[in-house]
């Protein structure tokens, strides 16, 4: 059976997973989401960088990460070091420091096309969802009337959809581009 609100759903997990991902982007300004995914070997484990530590902002342009147990500023400053995010910690002995640079024309033109590449893989979710969500209302054998009022709905969410994601692409844009 046809469930608009089931679409809806997974059109907006589509959405906020995009919002998500932007702020994995940086902009010229600090911001803790750019250490999500990356971790630490913690007695064995995998664990990220948030969850033993502190993570703020002191400064527009620097991280400053204090962790709950100090033994693990080499630990943290090494995954910092792999994760070659383009800025070098400074280990003070009690925190680490990040300096995000400023960003040149030609990196600020590379986030544009990876926030590019961002938005084009979410329209292609929403298309996937599209795609699924006809298919279900074909099986179904609604009567030919019923069954085009439903696919039409479809393509009114996906034209609705494709506009949010469209927005937060030109949001995220403008933002890389200002100086």
């Amino acid at each position: 059976m046809y469930n608009e609100n089931e679409v809806k759903s997974k059109m907006d997990k589509v959405v906020e997973n995009l919002e998500s991902r932007f702020t994995t982007v940086r902009a010229g300004r600090a911001n803790p989401n750019i250490l999500s995914g990356i971790t630490i070997d913690y007695y064995g484990n995998p664990t990220p960088i948030q969850t033993i530590a502190t993570v703020s902002v002191p400064e527009a342009r620097q991280l400053m990460i204090k962790p709950f147990d100090k033994s693990l500023l080499k630990e943290i400053e090494k995954a910092l070091f792999a994760a070659e995010l383009g800025m070098a910690p400074t280990n003070n002995g009690e925190v680490i420091y990040l300096t995000v640079p400023e960003l040149t024309e030609e990196t600020r033109r590379n986030y544009v096309k990876q926030v590019k590449e961002m938005t084009e893989e979410a329209k292609i979710a929403l298309r996937n969802i599209r795609q699924d969500a006809n298919n279900q209302i074909k099986r179904e054998e609604y009567p030919e009337d019923e069954e085009k009022m439903y696919l039409d709905d479809v393509q009114e969410l996906i034209d609705k959809y494709n506009l949010k994601v469209e927005e937060k692409y030109k949001e995220k844009e403008k933002e890389l581009m200002t100086v």
